[in-house]
C-alpha cells in the first residue's frame, strides 16, 4: 500500500466513484485508491439502500404509495447518477446487437448512444422494480431494499475475481482497471454484503426462507457470468452494473414471493 494512503481513502474513493454526492469536496483520495473501489461497493449500498428505504417508508406520510415508489427509484438514480442503469442499458445493447462478435459487443457497449435493446431493458427493469416494490407494504419494502442493495453489489463484485478485464486501462470508460481482491478484501466485501441481509432475514425469520433469498440471486449471477465469459472472455464496468441490478431484482422478486 502507498504509505501516503490513509485507512479511509479506499472506502472514500468508493463513495466518490459510485455516488454523485460531493464527497470529493471533503477529501480526494490518491488516484490508485480507485482501483480498489469494488472492495467497498457494498458499503455504498448501505447508503443508497438506506436512503431509498427511508423514502419508501416515510414518503407514505406525504404522498400516495405509487408516487412514493417512483420517488424512491428516482432518488436512488440521482444518488448514483444512474451509473448502474447506464451499465444495464449498454450491456443489453452490446449483447443484444453484437451477436457473438467480441469486438462488436465491446464497441457497442462503449458507444454513448442507447439502442433498442437498451431502451427495452431499462423499461422492463423499472417496470418490474416498481411492481415488486409496490406489492410490498412500505416497511417491508424499505427493509428489503436496505438489505438487498449491498448484497447485490457484493455478488456483482465477485466478477472481478472470476475473469480478467475485457479491455485495457486506456480503453476503459473511467480509465481505471479494478485490482483483484486479496483474502482480506474478499472477507471485508462479504461482511459488507451479508451483514444487512443476515439482520433482515433474522428479523423476518418467520416469513422468509433465507436460503432461497441467497440462492436465486446467486444463480442469476452465475448464469450471467457464464454468458459474459462465453462472449467476452472478460468483464467490463457495464457488466458489473448489469449484474448488480439484475441480481438485486431477482432478490426483490424472491422476497415478494414470501411477503405478499
Amino acid at each position: 500500500m502507498d504509505i501516503q494512503q490513509k485507512w479511509y481513502d479506499r472506502p472514500w474513493a468508493a463513495f466518490i466513484f459510485f455516488t454523485r454526492l460531493p464527497f470529493w469536496r471533503l477529501h480526494e483520495p490518491p488516484r490508485e485508491c480507485y482501483q480498489s473501489v469494488v472492495e467497498y461497493w457494498p458499503l455504498t449500498g448501505w447508503l443508497t439502500g438506506a436512503v431509498m428505504g427511508c423514502v419508501l417508508y416515510f414518503g407514505t406520510y406525504l404522498l400516495p404509495y405509487p408516487a412514493v415508489v417512483i420517488a424512491a427509484i428516482a432518488v436512488r438514480m440521482l444518488l448514483t447518477g444512474a451509473l448502474h442503469e447506464d451499465g444495464l442499458a449498454d450491456f443489453f445493447d452490446g449483447f443484444g446487437g453484437g451477436g457473438t462478435d467480441r469486438q462488436r459487443i465491446l464497441s457497442i457497449m462503449k458507444d454513448s448512444h442507447i439502442g433498442t435493446y437498451g431502451v427495452l431493458a431499462l423499461v422492463l427493469y423499472v417496470a418490474l422494480l416498481f411492481t415488486a416494490l409496490h406489492a410490498l407494504p412500505p416497511l417491508d419494502a424499505a427493509l428489503t431494499v436496505a438489505a438487498i442493495d449491498p448484497f447485490a453489489k457484493m455478488l456483482a463484485g465477485q466478477i472481478i475475481m472470476m475473469m480478467p478485464y475485457a479491455r485495457t486501462e486506456a480503453e476503459a470508460k473511467n480509465k481505471t482497471v479494478y485490482r483483484r481482491m486479496d483474502t482480506r478484501a474478499g472477507i471485508l466485501l462479504a461482511i459488507q454484503g451479508l451483514l444487512p441481509l443476515t439482520l433482515y432475514c433474522w428479523y423476518l425469520r418467520d416469513l422468509i426462507d433465507w436460503s432461497l433469498l441467497v440462492v436465486f440471486p446467486s444463480l442469476t449471477m452465475y448464469f450471467l457470468y457464464r454468458l459474459i465469459w462465453a462472449r467476452l472472455r472478460g468483464y467490463t464496468g457495464d457488466c458489473c452494473g448489469a449484474l448488480c441490478l439484475l441480481t438485486e431484482l431477482v432478490a426483490l422478486l424472491t422476497a415478494c414471493y414470501y411477503l405478499t
